[in-house]
């Protein structure tokens, strides 16, 4: 049983928190029983994108309400204090630890009234695994859907039961707040945070600097411990790749079933496994995704975006654009294709 005991922290001034440039300001909160990996998917993964793209990036910074004992049992002294979260456009929760507020439910009182600061002036709210109980515990999750580790989900449940857990997913995208899953989740949350900031290009271009796949929507279940099938080399990842090269081509369940030389219902089936989702919800969040490169990368015309995605007409297209990212085509092109300044 671990055995909390109180570790002398030295006491460091906050470091001035410097505005001169206009950036959107991401502070990273961390707490006892921080979860470092979590810490390191928010700062990596929000500095990634920032170098991607000269033109509009984030400063990241973390701040907290004193140094922190890690999980991992060492101290991290945040280099500034909670004062940051007045300023933050987003404010990101890592995970944290047994023995917080994944197990009590209390929290500081100065935190949670920062916390409750920032979300009345309109701060955007995220957090990475059990991160999501510290925003329960301020209240910012009543009556909300939120993610977190399903490791958890009978703990919080009984904690927060005001809150409306979704233990299935990968994240949540609530709006104002945004919870994930626990640690590979954070970065499928963080690059899906920068796609909708900047654009799928500059996710992508941040995923490529950490070396992480570009994309895992949301609504992908989480891997949750199953008993793990018998290694096959009839796994369904190589017709995905072929399917990809097809995408203006109306490729069909039938033919990737037949590529994958499975019947239709055994192929459904893998491929549900394997991925979260359905061949045809795949295929069509492919397609769309391939829209947002075209339409951020090229001065493509809307009927010829429609057809090199595989979604066939402008009408398809704006259809299932408007489902996915909530804008028309034309409106996502125009935020996104801002020109480069010169000098850049």
């Amino acid at each position: 049983m671990r055995k909390n005991r109180a570790m002398p922290h030295p006491t460091t001034p906050p470091t001035a928190l410097d505005r001169t440039e206009d950036r959107h300001l991401v502070a990273v909160l961390v707490l006892d029983g921080l979860v470092p990996f979590d810490l390191g998917t928010a700062t990596q993964v929000f500095r990634a994108a920032r170098d991607a793209d000269l033109r509009r990036h984030y400063k990241t910074v973390v701040c907290g309400p004193g140094p922190v004992r890690s999980s991992s049992g060492f101290t991290i002294t945040p280099d500034h204090d909670l004062s940051v979260l007045n300023e933050a456009d987003t404010i990101v929760v890592p995970g944290v630890d047994a023995g917080t507020t994944v197990t009590d439910g209390t929290l500081r009182d100065d935190v949670r009234e920062a916390l409750l600061a920032a979300a009345a002036r309109g701060a955007r709210i995220v957090s990475i695994c059990t991160g999501a109980t510290v925003l329960a515990a301020a209240g910012l999750l009543d009556g909300r859907p939120a993610a977190t580790h399903w490791a958890w989900g009978e703990t919080v449940a009984a904690l927060y039961p005001q809150v409306h857990w979704n233990l299935d997913v990968l994240f949540v995208d609530d709006g104002d707040v945004l919870t994930s899953a626990g640690v590979g989740a954070g970065v499928d949350l963080c690059l899906h945070i920068v796609r909708g900031d900047f654009g799928a290009e500059v996710a992508n271009r941040a995923a490529r600097r950490c070396v992480l796949p570009p994309w895992r929507e949301g609504g992908q279940a989480q891997y949750i411990e199953r008993p793990v099938p018998q290694a096959t080399d009839t796994g369904t990842a190589p017709t995905r790749a072929w399917t990809l090269d097809r995408l203006a081509e109306p490729v069909s369940l039938e033919e990737m079933a037949a590529h994958a030389s499975m019947s239709v219902r055994t192929f459904t089936r893998r491929f549900r496994e394997e991925t979260g989702t359905s061949p045809r919800q795949w295929l069509l969040q492919q397609r769309v995704t391939h829209a947002q490169m075209l339409l951020e990368s090229t001065d493509l015309g809307v009927d010829t975006v429609a057809r090199r995605s595989g979604l066939g007409s402008a009408t398809a297209l704006r259809q299932h654009f408007q489902q996915s990212m909530g804008v028309a085509p034309t409106a996502y092109r125009r935020t996104f294709r801002q020109p480069v300044p010169t000098g850049s």
